[in-house]
C-alpha cells in the first residue's frame, strides 16, 4: 500500500521536537509509513536539518503512544496494529458517541443535524481515492462536532489520543472498494435519524457507522497479516 508522501517544511520560529513528532505521526497514522518501517534516527535528523535531541523526543513520544518500538542499540520501528487496543479505543468511542448523539437528538435535533450536514457536504466533495486524506479529515470533523455540540470538547484529545491503532484499522478499510461511499451513506443516515428527533433511531444509526470497520476486522487482518498483532 503506497500513499505518497507530503512535505512538511519546519517553521524554525517555534520547537521543531513537535513539529517533527506530528509529521512522523501522520506518516504513520496514514500508512505511509506502515508497521515494520525502520525510522532511522541519522536519517531524520539529515531530512529535517536537525540535532539529534529534537528527533529523540519526538520518537520517545510516539513510543509512548503506541506508535514505535524501540530496541536499543538496534533500531526503532514502526509498530504493528494492536487489534485488543483497537477493541478498547472503539469502545470509548461508543460510550461517549452513543451518549452524545442520545442528547443532542432529544435537546436540539434540528441545530445537530444541520451542523452535520455542513460537514457532509464538503465530504461529499472529497469522494476521490487520491483525496483519502482530506476525506479522512472531515470524516473525523463529523465526530468532532458531536463532541463539540454536547459541550465535551475536551474528551475529543482523549479519544484521539486513544485511537491511534483504531485509526490505522480504518485507513486500510477506507481504500476497499465501496467504503467511502458507505460512509457517506453512514453519515446521512445519522443526520435523517438526529433530525427525526427520535433518540433510539440515531443511537441505532451511529452504532452501525462506529462498528464497520471492526465488523470486518477478520478480513483486514486477512490482507494485511504482517500489519497486525493480535
Amino acid at each position: 500500500m503506497k500513499v505518497n508522501r507530503k512535505e512538511f517544511p519546519l517553521d524554525r520560529t517555534r520547537q521543531v521536537a513537535p513539529q517533527i513528532l506530528e509529521i512522523l505521526r501522520s506518516r504513520i497514522l496514514s500508512m505511509d509509513m506502515p508497521p515494520s518501517t525502520i525510522l532511522s534516527r541519522i536519517s531524520l535528523q539529515s531530512e529535517f536539518n536537525v540535532s539529534q535531541t529534537p528527533v529523540r523526543d519526538a520518537l520517545i513520544r510516539l513510543e509512548e503512544e503506541g506508535l514505535v518500538e524501540v530496541y536499543p542499540q538496534y533500531a526503532t520501528v514502526v509498530a504493528k496494529i494492536d487489534i485488543g487496543h483497537s477493541v478498547q479505543a472503539h469502545f470509548l468511542r461508543l460510550s461517549i458517541e452513543l451518549e452524545a448523539i442520545r442528547r443532542l437528538t432529544s435537546e436540539s435535533p434540528e441545530e445537530t443535524a444541520a451542523a452535520l450536514q455542513r460537514v457532509l457536504l464538503r465530504q461529499e466533495q472529497e469522494l476521490a481515492p487520491e483525496r483519502y486524506d482530506v476525506f479522512d479529515l472531515l470524516d473525523k470533523d463529523f465526530h468532532r462536532t458531536l463532541f463539540e455540540r454536547v459541550g465535551i470538547l475536551g474528551l475529543w484529545t482523549t479519544v484521539r489520543r486513544q485511537s491511534v491503532h483504531l485509526d490505522r484499522l480504518r485507513r486500510l478499510n477506507l481504500p476497499m472498494p465501496g467504503k467511502m461511499e458507505a460512509v457517506l451513506a453512514d453519515h446521512r443516515a445519522i443526520i435523517d435519524a438526529v433530525r427525526s428527533g427520535d433518540p433510539e433511531k440515531a443511537v441505532g444509526a451511529m452504532r452501525k457507522h462506529l462498528s464497520g470497520t471492526l465488523s470486518i476486522i477478520d478480513l483486514i487482518c486477512e490482507q494485511y497479516p504482517d500489519y497486525v498483532s493480535r
